[in-house]
């Protein structure tokens, strides 16, 4: 248990972002906010963390040598300094709640020093490309296990753990889930439909996927052929395979499109086929863009092997070396 709280935290943002279902068009403003304390720190790190889909747009970390909101997006630094005065304010003011509140906690239910303790909150708001609100989401955990997580109709809470349930009472009382809802259908819109003013050269932009497949022979003799889309953008996409022309699901695995790092997304769709059937198999790739779906089919490679290659190299270089030494050795 020691680290759990540590890795959760480390983990947040790629679990969140496979959370978060992309709808055709739409757009995503999601922020992470972390307390974290450690074993022998006296005072908890506050960190915080803003996207706009997969682009980091602003940044806040209480240790960091200048306590003060930070733009990450070239975008952001059009907004004047009276944003980053009332962001600053804001973010260190949570700061220093988050961080009373995780003390407290640990505190309360008198857990170990000597371990990592972490208080983690994701909430954000997707819109239509109209503009118009799709839906919100929130979520709070305590130590990696406890969780607490706004319904999709913003009007009640789930809480997972004794004290999640214990909160979840308290918070009921307190109105924070009506507050919660104005929150996401108000001030969380009108936030990221400002990002996507500033950047929409970058968050408006369509990269079309860049598509290959691969071929894997099981040690069962069976083939995994695996579609892979890559460097694609925004993050809606669908991958199908069809068998004979007919859509085929079975055998198929299907991750969550994950974001590539670089402000684009990745996603492949695999499926289990008998050796010598691969002809029989076409994956198909939509995305807004392409200028059509494209229809790929495994084709057995005719070029000649390297190894095959370099074995050739090597055989005519030993036989022209072997000729010129008889030549040198017979004159």
């Amino acid at each position: 248990m020691k680290n759990r709280g540590s890795w959760a935290f480390l983990l947040l943002p790629l679990v969140a972002l496979d959370l978060a279902k992309y709808c055709a068009g739409s757009h995503w403003l999601q922020i992470f906010n972390a307390a974290i304390l450690e074993p022998g720190m006296g005072e908890a790190r506050f960190i915080q963390v803003s996207y706009v889909d997969s682009i980091q747009f602003q940044a806040f970390d209480s240790k960091a040598g200048i306590i003060r909101m930070q733009p990450r997006a070239a975008w952001m630094e059009q907004e004047p300094p009276e944003y980053w005065d009332k962001e600053t304010a804001q973010v260190v003011h949570l700061s220093r709640k988050d961080r009373k509140f995780l003390q407290f906690l640990v505190k309360n239910n008198k857990d170990s020093n000597d371990e990592y303790h972490t208080l983690q909150e994701l909430f954000g708001c997707n819109v239509a490309t109209d503009g118009t609100f799709l839906r919100g989401q929130y979520r709070f955990t305590y130590y990696g296990y406890d969780n607490i997580t706004l319904k999709e109709d913003l009007s009640s809470w789930i809480a997972e753990g004794q004290r999640a349930q214990i909160l979840k009472r308290a918070w009921e009382r307190h109105g924070l889930t009506e507050q919660w809802k104005t929150y996401l259908q108000g001030e969380c819109i009108e936030k990221l439909l400002r990002c996507l003013e500033l950047g929409n050269e970058t968050l408006l932009r369509t990269d079309a996927p860049k598509t290959h497949l691969t071929h894997q022979v099981r040690p069962d003799g069976n083939v995994i052929l695996r579609c892979w889309a890559l460097g694609f953008y925004p993050a809606d996409i669908t991958l199908t395979w069809q068998r004979d022309g007919i859509n085929h699901t079975q055998d198929m695995e299907l991750p969550d499109t994950r974001p590539a790092g670089d402000g684009t997304f990745q996603k492949w769709a695999a499926v289990m086929v008998p050796s010598g059937e691969e002809q029989r198999y076409t994956c198909h790739v939509h995305h807004e863009g392409l200028p059509e779906p494209l229809t790929l089919k495994w084709e057995p490679s005719t070029t000649i092997p390297i190894v095959t290659i370099l074995i050739g190299l090597i055989v005519v270089t030993l036989v022209i070396g072997t000729v010129v030494i008889l030549l040198i050795w017979k004159k």
